[in-house]
């Protein structure tokens, strides 16, 4: 196997490459002048707040208040809000007129958001010093002598902002100013003396900060914000992606607290990441939902610079203090009053997940690095002789000569386009990486072509950035420079990237952006983008701007257009329009697959559905067992990538003795028969911003039993329940039911009835279903009330099954009757977006003395054309009792019943999936 050439790199870096984490190299907040100064804020308890609001004044359907502190009464500030279409607020606050000509970031939204979101009129009042605000049953009320903000529904407080007078925006000043007030205790041109040290503290670091080696100029100087918003009356809170904590948030302050720090987000290159921490990873999503049994409420705060975020849990409810580097106060109340409104008001701002080509739901392959072209095709034809199916085989960096990407190694890959062809022949793809950082030699045109642009980082003396990464000495593209958009999508163009192919994907990796010589292995925070902004106010936005315009430049390569596929390992809120994300550099190890699930619960709440981690761990070599659960878990992952460092040993499922490579076989074939169950939750989520991934807490919002737990999950409205199993030599698994309907094996279609209970007994709470699970078994379960739409004949790559038949399983409720839905389109166009797609739903209830299973539309699209001969081969129902006869369009059908399993086989009925339709169940 080739190895990792070190000689590219420089001696400081070979720690870093082979080391686990080292918490050392990032900072934590009494090392970062901006969080120790305002965290401790909260330490100080103010006893009232600084700042206070004048009157309003209308603009536009929303309303403008002056607001000033008594700590620097010359300075002025504003608050704008706005009444969002549904009965959001959004609140904005910013600094005017600074005499220093600075101005605080307000470009958030631009890039996080679809557009400008709708505003629509409500009613203001004013009565002394309070003013409400009136939309429906909504309420804002404004607290103006000292600023308090409280959103109710039906009455009741929801949200507080400002409770505890946490509340401080830092205006700019200059360090000359800053050295005036210290000598004479007061602002430079403050007409009398002012008492701020019960408010604010010192801090030497305020217009230069040094750690380690590094030095950050901070032109601006103090820019910094802190809030604290309060939920009453609720116990959990759910965000704040990406941690790998659990998805109710522990609390980070306090008696009992699980933490001594806080959550926090600034996307930063981390591997072999604690396992339980509130340590930054690669994806920063600045939001919360609180939950109790009455109802769910949203904070979204609009903000890209660094930010550090506590948790208390108190008897009253759950309080947060954020505070965040720079940037204005751009903060949005989404009402709920449930989990799936929260979902629907989140996607209305930010969007929702943009359907994915079908294939991209499958498996995939990724290995840093497969060797060479004959390497690639040996990994496809062993799948094929081991009869596992692949869709997706991956190449990481070793692939590009000198780690130049778009330029092929010649020596390994000497004719990529043959290799490509003979992957797409099986009907499959490839990815390979392109990261950001790009090779600073005049020979490699990316470099010559930005350069001469002049669309590079600059430093903050205005010339173009430059650091090591896998390239060695390298620059990154500044990708809020519109000009860099139209060039970067004529890179992927097949006419200059001749060495591409249709069937070959991108993989967004280092997109933090990672800067192995920088502080905390990333950008500086003085470097200057485009429009003059610091990279300290842009820095978690920086990896979607790279993943936005990679997918663009996907769709731009062809006509008619095809969905793209770019996986990236950063992301910021909006993110999820742009492609797939992942856990990152994770460790081959029990603990790291426990703590996976309740990653990316957290990252699907947020919007993040298209979600995954490498399974196996990146870092390490798993034990037998581990991959088997690991590959057990990947296959009920929206995102199904096995990848693996290359230091590891080789891990591909036909590598092992038969035992083990038929389970991982049926992990894998598992996930391709489920593949309509996929696609259908793809396209939900993509119309609603509803999870696939769905917490329990979503699904049962009443039931406070459920509110913590995250070790298991719904997949999208299917039914269909998961737990995967993460204990070492587990032989049983204990599943928490919510509800009395009943559940089924899926398996074995065994039937977990629901115990006869009392009203009260079940509105206690649940119930707990112990299941065996040797090696090859795990908890998954068919919620009763569901029709679940599965292909059985697997094939070796999924575009294969496009005709292939389906079979319904038909899981009783308690009521008798079920539902599903089936969603299907070519998988790859847009055509879909043209009404060229089949969205069939199915209903089992009952009809007199029978039951009648009924499809609901008929379709004759274009799409359901080309599928109007595919059927439903076998309809299986569970929990039926015997029938007298089964008819489909008046004609007997062949049937059996097992009457210990209480399940009826319905076989061949003669429909098909675009027709309307009924089979009836005679009693």
């Amino acid at each position: 196997m080739r190895l990792l050439d070190l000689t590219l790199l420089p001696l400081f870096l070979l720690p870093w490459i082979v080391a686990a984490v080292k918490q050392e190299d990032f900072k934590q907040c009494h090392q970062t002048s901006f969080c120790r100064r305002l965290r401790s804020l909260a330490d100080r308890a103010p006893p009232r707040s600084p700042y206070s609001l004048g009157a309003a004044s209308a603009a536009g359907d929303g309303w403008v208040f002056p607001v000033s502190s008594s700590l620097y009464p010359e300075i002025k500030f504003e608050l704008v809000v706005d009444v969002l279409d549904g009965g959001a607020f959004r609140v904005r606050m910013d600094e005017l007129d600074s005499r220093t000509g600075f101005q605080r970031y307000n470009e958030t939204a631009k890039w996080a958001l679809l557009g400008a979101p709708t505003t629509v009129a409500a009613d203001l009042r004013t009565a002394g010093d309070v003013t409400t605000i009136t939309y429906g049953a909504h309420e804002l009320v404004l607290e103006h002598a000292q600023l308090k903000i409280t959103q109710k529904t039906d009455g009741s407080e929801r949200v507080v902002i400002n409770d505890r007078n946490l509340l401080h925006m830092e205006h700019f000043r200059r360090k000359t100013e800053d050295v005036a007030a210290d000598k004479h205790g007061e602002h430079a041109q403050a007409p009398f003396s002012i008492d701020r040290s019960w408010f604010e503290d010192d801090d030497k670091d305020m217009f230069e900060e040094k750690w380690k080696k590094w030095t950050d100029s901070k032109p601006k100087g103090p820019e910094g914000l802190s809030l604290d918003i309060s939920f009453p009356s609720v116990q959990h809170i759910y965000g704040l992606p990406e941690h790998s904590s659990p998805l109710s948030l522990p609390s980070t302050r306090g008696d009992g607290a699980r933490y001594t720090e806080p959550y926090r987000l600034y996307n930063v290159d981390i591997f072999e990441y604690l396992a339980d921490s509130p340590m930054a990873l690669y994806g920063a999503i600045p939001l919360v939902h609180a939950h109790g049994a009455a109802s769910s409420v949203g904070v979204f705060d609009l903000v890209a610079s660094e930010t550090w975020v506590d948790v208390v849990h108190a008897p009253g409810g759950v309080q947060t203090h954020w505070v965040s580097e720079s940037g204005i106060l751009d903060l949005v109340i989404l009402p709920g009053p449930r989990p799936d409104d929260l979902f629907e008001q989140y996607a209305a701002l930010t969007g929702t997940t943009a359907l994915p080509p079908h294939w991209s739901t499958a498996f995939h392959q990724c290995r840093w690095n497969y060797l060479d072209e004959t390497d690639v095709l040996t990994v496809d034809a062993e799948f094929d002789k081991a009869d596992i199916p692949l869709d997706v085989t991956w190449l990481d960096i070793e692939y590009a000569e000198e780690h130049r990407y778009f330029d092929w190694d010649p020596k390994h890959f000497p004719d990529p386009v043959r290799m490509l062809d003979a992957v797409a022949a099986k009907g499959r793809k490839m990815v390979a990486i392109v990261d950001p950082h790009i090779k600073r030699t005049d020979s490699f045109r990316i470099y010559k072509d930005a350069k001469d642009l002049d669309v590079l980082v600059k430093r903050k003396d205005g010339g173009n950035f430059e650091g090591w990464c896998w390239t060695g000495s390298s620059v990154w593209v500044d990708f809020f420079d519109p000009k860099s958009w139209e060039w970067w999508t004529r890179m992927f163009d097949f006419s200059v990237w001749k060495q591409s192919a249709k069937n070959l994907f991108i993989w967004n990796d280092m997109n933090e952006p990672s800067v192995f010589d920088g502080p905390e292995i990333t950008m500086a925070k003085d470097n200057v983008h485009h429009g003059g902004w610091e990279h300290r106010d842009v820095h978690n936005l920086n990896g979607m701007m790279f993943h936005n315009q990679t997918q663009a430049a996907l769709i731009a390569r062809e006509s008619p257009a095809k969905r793209p596929f770019v996986l990236s390992r950063s992301f910021f809120a909006g993110s999820q329009r742009y492609g797939a994300v992942w856990t990152g550099d994770n460790l081959g190890d029990w603990e790291h697959l426990a703590t996976e699930t309740a990653m990316m619960l957290s990252n699907s709440i947020a919007g993040m559905s298209f979600m995954g981690s490498d399974v196996g761990g990146f870092f390490g070599n798993p034990s037998l067992e581990l991959l088997v659960r690991w590959t057990q878990a990947g296959a009920f992952m929206p995102f199904f990538r096995a990848h693996a460092h290359i230091d590891t040993k080789r891990r591909e499922p036909y590598l092992y003795d038969e035992l083990i490579r038929g389970l991982l076989r049926d992990a894998i074939r598992l996930r391709y028969t489920l593949l309509p169950v996929w696609y259908t939750a793809f396209h939900e989520a993509s119309t609603r911003g509803l999870p696939i991934m769905r917490p329990q807490y979503a699904v049962f919002p009443s039931d406070q039993e459920g509110f913590a737990i995250d070790d298991q999950y719904y997949v999208g409205s299917s039914g269909l329940l998961f737990k995967p199993v993460v204990d070492e030599g587990a032989t049983e698994a204990t599943v928490y039911l919510a509800d009395d309907e009943p559940y089924y094996d899926y398996f074995t279609h065994a039937i977990h009835a629901a115990p006869r209970r009392t009203r009260a007994a079940t509105a206690a709470g649940g119930r707990r279903l112990t299941l065996p699970v040797e090696l090859g078994t795990y908890p998954l379960l068919i919620r009763g009330g569901s029709i679940v739409s599965t292909r059985e004949r697997v094939r070796r790559a999924s575009p294969l099954m496009w005709q292939d038949p389906f079979t319904l399983t038909v899981a009783l409720g308690a009521d008798g009757g079920a539902r599903g839905e089936l969603y299907l389109d070519d998988g790859e166009s847009y055509g879909y977006t043209h009404g060229e797609s089949v969205r069939q739903a199915f209903t089992y209830a009952a009809r007199g003395k029978h039951a009648v299973l009924s499809s609901a539309s008929a379709f004759d699209n274009a799409y359901a054309q080309t599928i109007s001969h595919v059927q439903v081969e076998r309809v299986v129902v569970l929990g039926a009792d015997r029938p007298r006869a089964v008819t489909a369009s008046g004609k007997p059908v062949e049937w059996t019943y097992n009457a210990k399993k209480k399940e009826l086989v319905v076989k061949r009925p003669g429909v098909k999936v675009v027709d309307k339709w009924e089979i009836v169940v005679e009693a």
